[in-house]
């Protein structure tokens, strides 16, 4: 089975069950998805594929096709891309565990809504922080939202 990968192309011998999770973690070696829940409801393990944010402890490798997939290490190697850079500013990271997944999420989340309310915010970007920084999330979002560069 071939994965497009951050723009690289994996050759992996893998269950076709296999969650692309544990794929992208165990043989791709990218520690940066993080396993929450297993169950799709916390969003630890949120990703790219094909450009849209999904959960991939759900998604099986035979589902991938050629869709590229995006991890937080592809998404800029830098940590330059202004959903991170909002994240430092705003000291968004407590525990950090979450964080990978929920800037997978707000990044495709600010492609389709770039100027959301707080009540789209609370709707849509459902990751779970079990440390509670929703406050410091929101005014993240709401600064990348206001410089037009964020798309």
């Amino acid at each position: 089975m071939e994965l497009d990968v951050n723009g690289k192309l994996h050759q992996l011998d893998v269950d076709p069950a296999m969650p692309l999770l544990w794929a992208l973690r165990d043989h791709v070696h990218l520690t940066g998805t993080k396993y929450g829940c297993g169950i799709g409801q916390c969003g630890a393990c949120t990703v790219h594929l094909g450009g849209e944010a999904v959960r991939s402890c759900l998604i099986p490798v035979s589902a991938v096709g050629k869709q590229k997939v995006t991890t937080i290490e592809g998404l800029a190697p830098d940590k330059g891309h202004p959903v991170q850079q909002a994240w430092i500013a705003h000291a968004v990271p407590q525990c950090g565990y979450c964080q990978s997944g929920m800037v997978m999420a707000v990044v495709s989340f600010l492609r389709k809504n770039p100027t959301p309310t707080d009540e789209d915010i609370n709707s849509q970007i459902t990751n779970i922080c079990r440390c509670g920084t929703y406050h410091r999330i929101r005014e993240a979002i709401h600064a990348v939202a206001k410089d037009e560069k964020h798309v």
